[in-house]
């Protein structure tokens, strides 16, 4: 099969496009026919090594932890799917080795999902990590109705889900986002807020009393600011910057949950989840989908278009 391999640790230039055995299902597992990939910044951080005192590495590595595609084989004692099933998932194993940059992944059925219908494959491939981690953040501060969240970051990936998400629960959403997306984030449901000098009053002219909880997906000063506009700090929430714990609050890191995927999936069939997609590359031009992704900036998702 193809596959972008890694074969030390190292930045997008490291990225080879190479034939590569197709992975063992064992029991339990489901080999993937792999129709489109998400692109995340933990791939190129685990391709540059970050990880390596977190998670054990094998290499050769193929990067990737989202996947869209249809089962093409199942393995002993699997009965929740067939060949010809689609779906998808957030495949993060308990050592990197191969992932989703290829044209067959293998996953374990408590790793997926039913693809949501109303979902083309490159949208389906966008919602695993980042739809995951939106539905969690906001479930660790147990956003709820009538409550006023504050999304940082709100036009990127995790942050437009984890609007959208937050909205759908009843929750009236201030998110920050630079001008040029705040038509965007309208357009999900939120009041859109600046970034930079002068949030915390920007946002108390929203919400003069405060918010209830925030959702931060930046770190650094979005730590700080959430701290100075919260009623309870506890209820901070971070995925980006470990000081939230220090501050009263918690930082996290997702994990896979077939249960929630599924909700994810209802929810975009009915209508309450939509997936932005930023830019759409090959596969063998994952390379230069980690330099966007490194940029920053992005607007909703990058995807690997991989059949």
């Amino acid at each position: 099969m193809r596959a972008m391999v890694l074969e030390q640790y190292g930045g997008p230039d490291e990225l080879t496009l190479r034939d590569h055995a197709e992975p063992k299902v064992a029991p339990g597992e489901v080999l993937i026919r792999v129709k489109t990939a998400g692109v995340n910044p933990v791939d190129w951080k685990i391709g540059a090594g970050y990880l390596d005192g977190m998670m054990e590495t094998h290499f050769p590595i193929i990067p990737g932890w989202d996947v869209a595609g249809v089962v093409e084989s199942v393995g002993l004692d699997v009965t929740e799917y067939s060949a010809g099933d689609e779906v998808f998932g957030y495949l993060r194993k308990d050592w990197v080795e191969n992932g989703t940059y290829a044209e067959f992944v293998s996953a374990h059925v408590r790793l997926i999902a039913p693809k949501p219908r109303t979902l083309d494959w490159t949208h389906a491939a966008g919602v695993p990590l980042a739809g995951l981690t939106a539905r969690q953040m906001l479930d660790r501060v147990d956003v709820g109705e009538g409550e006023t969240v504050l999304v940082h970051a709100a036009a990127g990936g995790v942050g437009s889900l984890a609007t959208q998400i937050a909205v759908a629960r009843g929750a009236r959403v201030l998110g920050t986002a630079s001008a040029h997306n705040h038509d965007f984030l309208r357009e999900l449901g939120a009041e859109p807020v600046s970034y930079g000098d002068g949030l915390v009053a920007r946002v108390r002219e929203l919400a003069s009393e405060g918010v209830d909880a925030a959702v931060d997906c930046v770190g650094g000063e979005s730590v700080d600011a959430s701290v100075d506009l919260l009623r309870d700090a506890s209820r901070l929430v971070s995925v980006a910057d470990p000081r939230a714990d220090e501050v009263g609050g918690v930082s996290m890191w997702v994990r896979p949950d077939a249960g929630h995927l599924a909700e994810l999936s209802a929810m975009a069939d009915a209508g309450e989840l939509a997936v932005h997609v930023d830019r759409v590359f090959d596969l063998e031009e994952a390379a230069e989908a980690w330099r966007v992704n490194q940029q920053g900036g992005t607007r909703g998702k990058i995807v690997l278009s991989v059949e």
